[in-house]
């Protein structure tokens, strides 16, 4: 019986990738994931077999993970960032319930998150209490979604958002740039970071009365690959040598 690891690999850039999740995956027999993720970690591997599936076939390369371990193979599913936050780990550890996997033994590997990576560009915008919210609904109801956002945003949460928006989903992001207004500020400190560790990041620093405008279908500054984040009350704009920076203050007396 093998072992299936849920590996998160981090924004992209292998400088981002941890010991655990190198070691993880030298050693791994199959490296299963979404094609998009497959083809950064090829180029790491190589030489290793890779079972590849595209988007909205979650489920189904799971199975098939976990076959391969019935069968003896020690697998890794990969995701990015971390495999924990929004990845294939809750997945995994799900289909190790059914019988047909019974004995597979299933690892989270973590990796480096894009609240985390993303905020180190802006310099650190989640320095206090914050939440992640993805505004996909794919798995997640909207109402519950619009819920998320209006409680974040009262109990003056750093707010970051993944997943903001798609073709589909622009008058989602509207709405939840409307919710985010009835509650919060219009000069409330904002952040995006686009491609976090691959090549083309781009970064901003802004107020959120320009949220809905860095969307449109023409020349969007913000897409799936960008992560936002909204400050709290005391959030702040820093200039250093290299340029502004987003903090959230913890609270130290300076």
């Amino acid at each position: 019986m093998g072992t299936v690891y849920a590996v998160g690999f981090g924004p992209g850039d292998v400088k981002y990738e941890t010991l655990e999740a190198r070691e993880v995956l030298s050693g791994a027999d199959v490296i299963v994931g979404y094609k998009t993720y497959v083809d950064i970690i090829r180029k790491q591997y190589p030489e290793k077999e890779y079972l590849v599936s595209g988007m909205r076939e979650e489920e189904e390369r799971c199975k098939k993970a976990m076959e391969l371990a019935v069968a003896g193979k020690n697998v890794a599913v990969i995701s990015s960032g971390d495999a924990a936050v929004y990845g294939m780990a809750g997945l995994l550890y799900e289909l190790s319930e059914k019988d047909a996997y019974f004995g597979v033994q299933v690892k989270t590997v973590p990796g480096l998150s894009a609240v985390l990576s993303g905020g180190a560009v802006l310099g650190a915008p989640a320095g206090h209490d914050f939440c992640v919210i993805s505004l996909s609904d794919l798995l997640t109801p909207w109402d519950t979604i619009e819920k998320r956002l209006r409680a974040a945003a009262s109990g003056d949460f750093v707010i970051v958002l993944y997943n903001p928006v798609s073709h589909k989903r622009l008058d989602k992001f509207k709405r939840a740039c409307e919710i985010l207004g009835e509650i919060l500020p219009d000069d409330r400190v904002c952040g995006y970071v686009r491609n976090i560790g691959r090549d083309g990041c781009s970064s901003r620093i802004f107020l959120l009365h320009q949220l809905e405008g860095m969307v449109s279908e023409e020349d969007p500054e913000i897409d799936m690959l960008t992560t936002v984040f909204i400050g709290n009350s005391n959030t702040k704009v820093i200039e250093t040598p290299d340029g502004p920076r987003m903090v959230t203050p913890r609270g130290y007396r300076l």
